[in-house]
């Protein structure tokens, strides 16, 4: 496994290296994967200037010169992996599924994605305190989450009694809440149970399960087979 690791390693940093030096990537998007992968590896806080300069192989002058604060450019990666992420869903939304295993992939996915990106929940709580409302710039992407059908298919799935009649507002705090907060609430835990972060994330995995199950169950109450 070790080896394996190591290879794979190798590959990823030859990967980065190649599209670094690659001619045909300008240097504004040479520098916004380089923050990303910066961002990814230390967060919000220990993803400075210098840090993404050294990661793109330029000056710290040029990056401040192309994107004149780190928070600026933090808005652009937060931009980026969260279209990312609703453009994924939308392609969910999209498909023939049932509206129950829809509501299953956007738990899990929703668990993967700040698996990647556990930061993001405290900035967007952080910038909306600031009353920054442009890092919430997304409204490009729900009509095409609303032309999916999505919200027709719930309502169908509501008036036939198969779904507990519950609005979008009820269904997005139900998960925004049960999976963001693990993520908000990590140095919280860790605190109070003394666990590392290793045994942190197994416990992430397994009330992942617990929180599907535990929606599911609630939007889907006559679908709960007695043993």
């Amino acid at each position: 496994m070790c080896v394996l690791n190591n290879c794979l390693n190798k590959v990823f940093k030859f990967a980065n290296h190649y599209y670094f030096m690659s001619t045909s990537v300008t240097t504004e998007e040479k520098m916004k994967a380089a923050a990303k992968l910066v961002f990814i590896a230390k967060g919000f806080s220990g993803c400075t200037s210098r840090e993404i300069a050294k990661e793109a192989g330029m000056n710290v002058a040029l990056v401040n010169y192309y994107f004149r604060s780190k928070n600026k450019l933090f808005q652009l990666i937060f931009q980026a992996v969260m279209d990312e992420f609703f453009e994924s869903m939308v392609s969910v939304f999209s498909s023939d599924l049932s509206i129950k295993d829809k509501l299953k992939i956007l738990i899990e996915r929703e668990y993967d994605f700040l698996s990647k990106y556990p930061e993001i929940p405290r900035f967007i709580i952080n910038e909306l305190s600031r009353k920054n409302n442009d890092v919430l710039a997304v409204t490009h992407i729900l009509p095409k989450i609303y032309n999916t059908g999505v919200i027709t298919q719930a309502l169908e799935a509501q008036k036939k009694g198969e779904m507990r009649k519950v609005d979008m507002v009820g269904i997005t705090l139900l998960v925004i809440s049960n999976c963001q907060y693990p993520f908000m609430a990590k140095p919280l835990i860790q605190n109070l149970h003394s666990l590392s972060d290793e045994q942190y994330v197994k416990h992430v995995d397994s009330y992942k399960i617990m929180v599907s199950d535990m929606i599911i169950n609630y939007l889907f109450p006559n679908e709960i087979k007695t043993i």
